[in-house]
């Protein structure tokens, strides 16, 4: 799967035991990573921003990409990274796929 907004794309790469976002802007990479756990859940468990990217909002679109394909497939999210879990706490509309 592939989002695309003006120079940020986002492709999703899934596996057996999880997967990861990769967001690519201007030929430099930013990744999060995320692990299936148990049965409807994942855990987003890292992300990565490098310093080129960083200011640009490429995280937040990272696990925002990640709240809409919970949404789409009834998944709920543990935002273990601490990244993750302050987008969270500043996006109270995405409660609604977040694992209690």
């Amino acid at each position: 799967m592939t989002d695309t907004d003006h120079d940020l794309t986002i492709d999703r790469h899934d596996t057996a035991d999880g997967g990861r976002y990769r967001a690519t802007v201007q030929g430099a990479e930013a990744e999060m990573t995320y692990a299936r756990a148990g049965h409807g859940r994942i855990v987003i468990d890292h992300t990565f921003v490098p310093e080129a990217l960083r200011g640009r909002s490429v995280g937040a679109a990272l696990v925002a990409r990640a709240v809409g394909d919970a949404r789409a497939e009834g998944l709920r999210i543990v935002p273990q990274c601490s990244f993750a879990a302050a987008q969270f706490d500043r996006h109270p509309d995405w409660r609604d796929v977040l694992a209690g």
